[in-house]
Order: structure tokens, then sequence, then C-alpha cells
């Protein structure tokens, strides 16, 4: 039997891979982050499943449970909301699921950012405007940054920076990054990607902590800062361009 990580989305539970549906839907215990994962993803699950809230348990107990399921030969779904490649703690469990014998696969989901990226309607790779992504977060009441990856750091790349887990510290997270980017650097702030209840926020490091401060917005939201996000009259990519070469490469003589 299996556990199966599958990526729930960024909210909207119609932005679930066809295969992550389908691996709940023939999983009898399910082991979800409550407020992160809406119902409707859980209606997929079959008949008398076991629904797991992991909203308020530590990780030993959550991978206990997994355990569990695998000795009564019971698959089961493990979702994370977004892609649990990024901020997902699903590296401690895969490691304690090593250490107990139990086989694991993963499954990709549409991670936060992008739903964030989808909700501006802007491209974070802008053809000599911005051609790199920092996904990166902040310290505070969570898990340490290792050494060389403060804001003061990353900043100092002016690269397009998405921030998650940050919203609540939006002040001091401006400031940090004023230094680099500058007061007029676009910012943007999108919460609850996807959902009905949606809030974007639009406008430049200068305003963006008085906007978030305004709305009241506290969690689940992700912070984007870069030129990219006011790019207008830049270069067309060289990947529709018609000076490019398209013929296929000659064969092997």
């Amino acid at each position: 039997m299996t556990v199966h990580f599958i990526g729930a989305g960024p909210g909207a539970a119609d932005l679930i891979t066809v295969r992550g549906r389908d691996l709940i839907a023939a999983s009898p215990v399910c082991l979800y982050a409550g407020s992160l994962v809406p119902a409707e993803v859980l209606s997929w699950c079959p008949p008398g499943a076991a629904l797991v809230d992991t909203a308020n348990m530590v990780l030993d107990d959550i991978v206990a449970a997994m355990v569990e399921a695998h000795r009564a030969g019971q698959d089961v779904a493990r979702l994370h909301s977004g892609d649990p490649s990024v901020f997902s703690a699903m590296a401690e469990q895969m490691r304690r699921l090593d250490a107990a014998g139990v086989p694991y696969r993963v499954t990709p989901g549409v991670p936060a950012f992008a739903a964030a990226a989808a909700a501006l309607s802007r491209e974070l790779t802008v053809p000599e405007v911005g051609q790199t992504v920092i996904l990166t977060r902040t310290a505070a009441r969570a898990t340490a940054m290792p050494p060389g990856e403060d804001l003061a750091t990353l900043g100092a790349s002016r690269a397009t920076m998405v921030l998650h887990l940050a919203v609540q510290r939006i002040g001091e997270v401006v400031d940090e990054l004023v230094p680099h980017y500058g007061a007029d650097c676009p910012a943007a702030v999108v919460a609850y990607a996807s959902r009905p209840d949606e809030v974007v926020l639009r406008g430049t490091l200068a305003d963006i902590a008085a906007q978030v401060r305004a709305a009241g917005i506290r969690r689940t939201a992700v912070i984007i800062v870069g030129a990219v996000l006011g790019a207008s009259g830049f270069t067309d990519s060289h990947l529709y361009s018609a000076a490019r070469c398209r013929e296929d490469a000659a064969p092997p003589a």
C-alpha cells in the first residue's frame, strides 16, 4: 500500500490534477489540513473513507496515522495545499516513512505563486526585465532561515521575489527590500488565490503595506515584488521571433 502526497492546488477545487483527483477517489484514508483544502475536494473520497484533519496534529501523530493505514493495507491520500515541493513540510514526513518502510509517491499540484500570478494576469519572467524568480519566506515564528537567505541578501539580486508565509510581516518585508528595489518598485499581494473570496492588491513597495493593513489580510497570501509586475515596453521573446531558426537539426551523417 502507498502514501500519496498530493498537491491539492491553491484553493479552487478544479485546480487539482486529474491524477490527484483519481488518487483521492481511490484512497480509503485521506489526511488533509482543514482550512486549506476545500470541502469539494474531500467529496471525491470514496464512501466510508477515514478523513483525518491534520490542522491541529503534530508531525509524529500524522506519520503514525499513515503508518497505521499502511499496516491495514490501505492507500493514503495525503493532501497538501498548493504544490508539495514548496513549503509543505513533506520532506520530514517522507524521512519518517522511509524509516518505517512505508512506500510513497508524489503528485504535483498548482502552486500558490502560480495562482497569484494568474490572478494578476502577469508573467513572472519577462524578456530583458526579469528572468529569475526567487521563492522564499521570512523566519518570524517559524524555522530559522539558512545563512545567506535573508531578504537583504536575496534582494541584492533585484530578481522577481515571491514571499510565502510573510504577509503578517509586510512592514518589515518592505523595509528590507526598499534599499535594493526602491520604493517605487511594483508590488502585489494576492490572498486566497483562486477562491471565491480572493483579494488582489496592486501597488508599490511604498504603499503595499498600508493596503494590506487596510484590507485586514493576515494569512493565506503571497507577496510578489519586482519590475515584471509593471513591465510594458519590453522586448518580444526570442521564442516566437521571426529571426529564430526553426529548422530541424540535420541528422547525423
